[in-house]
């Protein structure tokens, strides 16, 4: 595989990273009228039978419920969550800098993956102790998990740029 390859394929999949990172960022701010919409999509759909049965719509109507007594009494606490957003945004423009030279920023992806592997117990024990169902405990869990695959491809990526090996093997068609 020729080094542009690398370079593209290596970009594609922090492309997907980072756009994972802007999501989960932006979707932070407005939390309590994303819930209420989630909630009320519940109870209008089909899915409300399969949902109250697992155990998700009361889950959902709880914090809906917790998010709105909290934002109405104390909404200072909310921007708590509003710096995690931006911990989201800042974190994404992080990785720009391997998307532009991975094999001198190869150190981000690292860290990235560090960071992949910290939210399993993060969630795992964190989780436990504030009460959050173990369902959604693996649910976060699994942000971890599925955010480290493109980083571990791109780390495989960038070590065969440095090297410059040349492999048959691809991982994403351009």
């Amino acid at each position: 595989m020729k080094s542009s390859d690398h370079i593209r394929r290596i970009r594609f999949w922090l492309s997907i990273f980072i756009i994972g990172l802007f999501l989960s960022g932006v979707t932070a701010f407005p939390l309590q009228t994303e819930l209420g919409w989630l909630v009320s999509f519940f109870h209008l759909s089909s899915l409300q039978p399969i949902a109250e049965s697992t155990g998700l719509l009361p889950w959902l109507e709880r914090v809906n419920e917790g998010l709105s007594a909290t934002n109405t009494r104390y909404p200072f606490l909310a921007y708590g969550t509003d710096w995690l957003a931006f911990a989201h945004l800042v974190i994404a423009v992080v990785f720009i800098g391997p998307y532009i030279d991975p094999v001198r920023n190869k150190w981000i992806i690292t860290f990235g993956l560090i960071a992949c592997a910290g939210v399993i117990p993060l969630a795992l024990i964190a989780g436990h102790i504030r009460g959050i169902p173990v369902g959604w405990r693996l649910i976060d869990c699994s942000f971890g998990i599925f955010g480290a695959v493109p980083l571990l491809l791109c780390r495989r990526l960038t070590a065969e740029l440095e090297a410059g090996v040349d492999t048959p093997f691809s991982f994403a068609k351009s």
